[in-house]
């Protein structure tokens, strides 16, 4: 299942996860976001015991998504140990984010 994170909680559930965690930056008013979010929501349901999957809604967060310099969303990033390994921005197909995300982790 995704997740919500917000600013006050984002380092106890993205930097601290013992788990990789895919952090999906994005906005309500965002389309691609909108069509990303689905393909989001399959990747936490088949991979749940492999990478944690959480959203950051980067209007009612903006201190995360501005500490990692995202400028564009939807923004993905994939943390390990507390670091970003993998980044990428635009929505992907659903079989590219999975691919990715395999790649990734």
């Amino acid at each position: 299942m995704t997740q919500q994170v917000t600013d006050s909680d984002f380092e106890s559930e993205v930097l601290k996860s013992n788990l990789p965690v895919l952090v999906d930056f994005w906005a309500e008013w965002c389309g691609p976001c909108r069509s990303l979010g689905p393909s989001v929501d399959a990747l936490a349901a088949e991979k749940g015991g492999q990478v944690k999957v959480v959203k950051v809604n980067v209007d009612e967060s903006p201190e995360a998504p501005s500490r990692y310099g995202v400028r564009s969303i939807p923004a993905l990033m994939i943390f390990k140990n507390g670091e970003v390994i993998a980044q990428t921005v635009g929505a992907l197909p659903k079989s590219e984010l999975f691919k990715w995300v395999e790649g990734s982790i």
